[in-house]
């Protein structure tokens, strides 16, 4: 409501973190600073965690000889072997089992899937096996595991192969739900993920394995880790917050750039962790800002957005000067021809709009 009068504080009580994660803040970047491809970010990650733990190894369809759908483990096989780089027949649900029951004797698995969307084939043994082992066993099984691959929508590649699973396992106990946006984000989280004793699934995009991020030397460093449930700023502000992971954060960066030329200044948030979620620090934007945008390429029934929307109506309604605006896909299979399937998904023009609207300046 408008005029509030009362205090705009959160509860300074910190959540408590591992102490084997550095907690890394929002930089800037000088001119001229070193970049790095997501794949190459990740790449470099699961080579350097081989490195350091030989319980360490990958296994899925063409993640050796191939090195890799999207050569994410280029090199590895060479450099590891075929004993810790594991070529696996077209089989999910049976790579995904003999992965957790590795989890189960102590090592510790990086499971590729070619993409999220066959993922549905191994969803018993991600779900009651390894999401709940440790809560079965009253703590006495750790469940060490990864799960990762591309996921959400790519170009092209029509309904089975363009859904978003956030939402899905998002939803399940026991799990631990990663989505990186940039480079740093790719290298700091999915060594975490791998560090983790519990089950991990990390969701990439496809569209931004190529691209190139500007990355500090202390991300290069092979001890560098981000911490598992913690939001990053990726850009201030005071007139609205706009919530997201993965791809759409680079498009909620460039729609914050279009609203600064209107006099609109837009706090753009990239959640890097979906489950846990960082609530604290998207209550704290929006009682700054007083109004809030959620973006997603998912459905938008039961989504990640819906959660966020939920968690700030919850704990910061009274501090709200407008009405939630959600942005997700379209609640439709996706379409395999081009121009349905930009209109399937969010762009930047309409984070744009539901800005204005929230800032009551649409026309």
């Amino acid at each position: 409501m408008l005029g509030i009068l009362r205090q705009r504080a959160i509860d300074g009580a910190s959540t408590l973190r591992r102490t084997r994660f550095a907690l890394v803040s929002a930089r800037s970047y000088a001119a001229g600073a070193k970049e790095m491809t997501v794949r190459d970010a990740l790449n470099s990650a699961i080579d350097e965690e081989m490195s350091a733990d030989p319980k360490v190894f990958v296994m899925g369809e063409e993640v050796g000889q191939y090195q890799g759908a999207y050569k994410i483990t280029k090199g590895l096989l060479e450099k590891y072997g075929p004993e810790r780089v594991y070529d696996t027949p077209i089989t999910e649900a049976g790579f995904t089992g003999i992965g957790v029951g590795a989890a189960y004797a102590g090592l510790k698995p990086v499971v590729e899937f070619m993409t999220f969307n066959f993922s549905m084939q191994a969803i018993d043994h991600i779900i009651n096996s390894a999401a709940k082992s440790n809560y079965m066993s009253a703590g006495q099984i750790n469940v060490p595991i990864v799960f990762r691959g591309p996921n959400g929508a790519a170009a092209g590649v029509g309904a089975q192969h363009s859904q978003c699973y956030a939402a899905w396992y998002a939803s399940v106990p026991g799990l631990k739900v990663l989505a990186p946006y940039s480079a740093e984000d790719a290298r700091g989280l999915l060594k975490a993920a791998i560090r983790d004793p519990d089950p991990v699934v990390f969701l990439e995009n496809e569209l931004l394995y190529g691209e190139s991020f500007p990355i500090s030397e202390e991300a290069l460093d092979s001890s560098f880790c981000l911490p598992i449930g913690k939001a990053k700023i990726e850009r201030e502000g005071k007139d609205v917050t706009i919530v997201t992971f993965s791809k759409m954060v680079g498009f909620a960066l460039k729609a914050a750039e279009k609203l600064a030329e209107e006099g609109i200044s837009a706090e753009v948030i990239n959640l890097r962790s979906i489950r846990p979620l960082d609530r604290a620090t998207i209550n704290a934007s929006v009682r700054k800002t007083s109004r809030l945008v959620t973006v997603e390429e998912g459905f938008p029934q039961h989504g990640v957005c819906a959660e966020i929307c939920a968690s700030v109506v919850e704990e910061s309604f009274s501090y709200l000067d407008a009405p939630v605006e959600r942005i997700a896909g379209a609640d439709v299979p996706m379409p395999y021809a081009a121009n349905l399937e930009r209109l399937a998904l969010p762009q930047i023009e309409d984070i744009v709009r539901a800005s204005k609207r929230a800032c009551y300046r649409s026309k």
